[in-house]
């Protein structure tokens, strides 16, 4: 059994892979502080830890690689493979510095190649959204990072005295008749406009006609309203680690 972990600024996404069937998955609050040994009684919680085979890792918090080491020598006994610089991806990365690009993006690359082909754009609604690009040619040729959903939001109710938070639902019509459901149709509607305009642009760039995956935790709330995106994945990134683990075996 192989465990995938997707350690992002926000959440953290668990995937317990048997062959490359997904299984059981789980999402906690990412915490920088947290320790291996508590890393390791949390999951203690959910599986059977001496069960796990391998564990396969993209953090995007530095400091959790080592508590994750920590996990899995002394809890799950198991081999740790980090997703990062020197690990087999089995795609070329055009980046002024590949270093620079988070592993998730990397992840979520190679899970979308493997599964739609090239071209394909990804769409990863999270802490930022994340546009990552795998050219006609097959390799990854870069992205648009752009403030998240949650972020933006929050840094709106943080400097608008008036304004409280709302849930992240569809509202009921674009045209809010409350501040919830004019905040709640800015969001989804905007949101979705953004991506729209992002994909369109990109397209022209690439010189193709690029589907779009969308993943993360909110992909389903936007890409009804996008008019772009063909797909959602909210485990592409647990995937591309699937995909990293095997081609480092």
């Amino acid at each position: 059994m192989l465990l995938a972990v997707d350690v992002g600024n926000t959440q953290t996404v668990f995937g317990l892979y048997d062959g490359a069937e997904l299984g059981e998955r789980w999402r906690i609050a990412t915490e920088a502080h947290r320790t291996g040994d508590e890393l390791g009684a949390l999951l203690g919680d959910f599986l059977d830890l001496s069960a796990i085979d391998g564990i396969c890792l993209s953090s995007t918090v530095p400091r959790l690689i080592r508590e994750y080491e920590h996990l899995a020598e002394r809890w799950a006994k198991a081999p740790l493979l980090v997703l990062g610089p020197g690990v087999k991806t089995g795609i070329a990365i055009h980046y002024d510095d590949p270093r620079e690009v988070g592993p998730d993006r990397i992840a979520n690359a190679i899970a979308a190649k493997e599964r739609f082909g090239a071209p394909v754009i990804v769409v990863d609604f999270g802490t930022s959204t994340n546009f990552d690009i795998v050219a006609p040619e097959g390799d990854y040729v870069g992205g648009v990072l752009a403030p998240g959903i949650e972020t933006s939001m929050d840094a709106l109710f943080a400097r608008a005295a008036r304004l409280v938070k709302v849930d992240y639902v569809e509202p009921p019509s674009v045209i809010g008749k409350t501040t919830a459901g004019g905040l709640q149709s800015g969001l989804v509607y905007g949101f979705a406009g953004q991506v729209d305009g992002i994909v369109e642009a990109i397209r022209g760039e690439l010189g193709a006609d690029a589907p779009v995956v969308a993943t993360g935790g909110l992909a389903e709330l936007i890409a009804p309203h996008s008019k772009t995106i063909s797909s959602v994945e909210p485990f592409l990134t647990l995937d591309g680690l699937r995909l990293v683990w095997e081609r480092n075996q």
